[in-house]
């Protein structure tokens, strides 16, 4: 890498790698083009391929016949993940595939036959035995690897929907085998409950005969057990002699309930007669009717006597005759009563009687019953075989029933359906033509570009040192070493020694990057020119380049331009001032208050401030500095380090020397391969041969003569300087 000390830190300098890209965007320009240019051409060499797709959505599907729960039961199972991938893989199984292409005649098709759409690289290929050849296949072979490169069968992301793409160079047959498979797929499913349902009636249908037989076997068995056990059956589901307990056992305690409740009525009655007691509030002895009359007449007759008492004496005939009547009606009354205690008692003693029939009786009857539980555990077993023999029975009838009425094709629907049909593209899937053109420029400049930047690196135009530092300790090490005067490195006027007065030149600033900016637009045939020296500097690649100007600050003045033709072509380049008269620094500094060389020979700067940048250009510079000039030249013989930590950062070090004589250079210099530029815009004869003479005795063989060729001899000293 040229400029670069190869142990030196270095870093990537950004800005460079830019300006190098756009020094030569004419050509990077013109590669885009030219790859634009190139891809439009094979987009449109290329066969248009066409795709179109067909969705299906998989879903529970059944008649409209069929039951909720069957429905509902099957869903979860259906719609399961995997069985969702599952369906994925079917559509992709070679029988489908084949049905596919049967149906659809592909075997005519030269687009799917291998064969037939081979290539010079593939024959190569094939006869380097790096390809086996197609031929080898069979022909339907060949047509099914051909189908398969060219569909595409996935389940949408997040959905039950699986979609079905084919690519075809005719759009008719890329929106037909979507479709053919979509409906070979939907009939292949029907026809598998098709298959299912007539395999379970086939299957039920001998099964249904043999269970009916057991069943009637079964429920003979269970009729012919009750009628040899006498085990008949009653309304309630039980048998007779359970029925006849119960109803023993009910009459029972009815009579028992019936006699203690005569037993209590009979006693009341003989309570109320041994007390004396009235017996109106007995309910027995006040239903009687016979009691009712009596004791009516009985409050008539104990009205009359009432009332004859309070005329007649107690002694009347007819108060006697009335208490008579009295006595004989209450007389009746006990009589009725006694005869009421007899009834009640009579009903007790008969309830007791039947009380005792219905205990007898319910021993039988337990007895009976305890023998007709023992024969009903047999009954019990063969009831429920005869009712498992109907259960078995009933279910395969309901079976048969279902899959014999879904024996027809339209109503056993595939568990899928149709969602979108695939039609016709009108627009080719590929090649996009503007898709293609569009990423072949971006890609062919982004690879030209990085190409110049590499090429950047690789020169070393693009790296920059990192440690300053390490320049300034070396430059800081050197100072105390240097006590030689050099007063013989430049020449009295103008250079740094003679120190003359900075001539006014500010104004002339606009003038003059006009005149640059017309010498750099205009041809020049001449070759000394600034333009034919930059040429000659950026080929040769010469590290440090020493200009010398006889005339004085015109030829400072050229040597600028020259810096700035040399920075416009994308190399890095850095002019140090060492003139007396500080042209330069005038031309390229917005003022003399900037750190320079003299601040950097006298300790006052450092390495990296002394550093700038020129205001019209990409240049950088050195200029003269604020600090004593003489006091700065003690310290000259570091110049020669401050060369070289600049010419490993930079492309080329052009140090403008002024009218310095071959002393001063070689002091300066110290034997380094440098170029020699002599700046005479205006050629003199007698300074060019002098000049040229010296140099020539001091051992510089590379001297350039950089001049505008204003004078009448140009030709003799264009030989000489050649």
């Amino acid at each position: 890498m040229s400029g670069v000390v190869g142990h030196q830190d270095v870093d990537i300098d950004l800005g460079q790698l830019v300006r190098g890209v756009w020094a030569r965007r004419l050509k990077v320009v013109a590669i885009t083009l030219l790859g634009a240019g190139v891809a439009f051409a094979g987009a449109k060499m290329i066969s248009p391929k066409y795709r179109s797709e067909t969705r299906i959505l998989i879903e529970p599907r059944a008649p409209a016949f069929a039951t909720a729960q069957s429905t509902d039961a099957n869903a979860g199972q259906l719609l399961d993940e995997l069985n969702i991938a599952s369906q994925v893989q079917l559509l992709q199984s070679a029988d489908l595939i084949k049905q596919v292409i049967n149906s659809q005649k592909l075997f005519d098709l030269p687009e799917f036959d291998a064969a037939a759409n081979g290539s010079a690289l593939g024959d190569i290929l094939i006869a380097l035995h790096l390809k086996k050849s197609p031929l080898e296949n069979p022909p339907e072979e060949r047509v099914i690897d051909a189908f398969v490169e060219r569909l595409q069968v996935y389940q949408v992301p997040g959905s039950r929907v699986i979609g079905i793409t084919f690519t075809s160079k005719d759009p008719k047959l890329a929106a037909t085998i979507p479709n053919a498979m979509a409906a070979a797929y939907l009939a292949k499913q029907s026809g598998a409950k098709l298959d299912s349902n007539s395999e379970a009636t086939r299957w039920l249908e001998p099964e249904i005969e043999t269970l009916r037989t057991k069943v009637s076997a079964a429920e003979q068995k269970v009729a012919e057990y009750r009628a040899e056990h006498g085990l008949l059956p009653t309304n309630g589901g039980g048998n007779f002699q359970t029925q006849q307990l119960n109803d023993v056992s009910a009459e029972l305690t009815r009579v028992r309930g019936e006699k203690a409740n005569a037993e209590a009525r009979a006693q009341s009655v003989r309570n109320a007669l041994a007390s004396g007691e009235p017996s109106d509030t007995l309910q027995d002895i006040m239903s009687s009717q016979s009691i009712q009359r009596l004791k009516g007449t009985e409050s008539g007759l104990q009205s009359q006597i009432s009332d004859l008492q309070t005329s007649l004496l107690n002694n009347h005939p007819r108060l006697k005759s009335l208490r008579a009547q009295l006595a004989d009606i209450k007389s009746q009354i006990r009589q009725e009563t006694q005869k009421i205690l007899a009834s009640i008692e009579n009903e007790s003693k008969v309830a007791a009687l039947r009380e005792k029939e219905l205990v007898q009786q319910s021993n039988a009857v337990k007895a009976n019953s305890a023998q007709a539980g023992e024969d009903e555990v047999g009954l019990n077993a063969l009831e429920r075989e005869a009712t498992a023999q109907r259960q078995l029975l009933e279910t395969y009838l309901s079976r048969f029933r279902e899959a014999a009425s879904r024996a027809d094709k339209n109503s056993s629907p595939a568990d899928a359906r149709i969602v979108s049909n695939a039609t016709q593209p009108v627009d080719p899937y590929f090649p996009k033509v503007i898709p293609i053109v569009i990423v072949a420029a971006v890609a062919t400049f982004i690879m030209t570009s990085i190409a110049i930047m590499l090429a950047e690196l690789f020169s070393g135009r693009a790296l920059r040192p990192t440690n300053t530092l390490e320049i300034e300790e070396r430059i800081e090490a050197e100072k105390v070493e240097a006590t030689a005067p050099v007063a013989a490195a430049v020449a009295p006027a103008p250079s740094m020694l003679a120190t003359p007065a900075a001539e006014e030149v500010r104004d002339e600033m606009p003038e003059i990057v006009a005149q640059e900016d017309a010498e750099a637009e205009a041809e020049d045939d001449n070759e000394f020119s600034i333009g034919s020296v930059a040429s000659y500097l950026i080929g040769c690649r010469a590290p440090i380049a020493i200009a010398i100007s006889p005339t004085g600050d015109s030829g400072s003045t050229a040597t600028v331009s020259l810096a700035r033709r040399i920075a416009s072509s994308g190399a890095r380049v850095v002019l140090v001032d060492m003139t007396g008269s500080g042209r330069p620094t005038d031309m390229m500094a917005d003022g003399r208050t900037l750190p320079g060389v003299t601040d950097l020979l006298c300790g006052a700067a450092a390495f990296g401030d002394t550093i700038h940048g020129d205001h019209v250009s990409e240049a950088h510079f050195i200029p003269q500095g604020t600090s004593d000039m003489r006091l700065a030249m003690r310290g000259a013989d570091r110049l020669s380090l401050l060369l070289d930590a600049l010419s490993s950062a930079y492309d080329l070090v052009l140090v403008e020397c002024g009218a310095a004589d071959v002393a001063g250079v070689s002091r300066l210099t110290q034997s380094k391969t440098v170029e020699i530029i002599l700046s005479m815009p205006v050629i003199v004869e007698s300074e060019f041969v002098a000049a040229m003479t010296s140099f020539e005795e001091a051992g510089y063989d590379r001297v350039v003569l950089m001049s505008d060729g204003n004078s009448d001899n140009d030709a003799g000293f264009s030989q000489r300087a050649a």
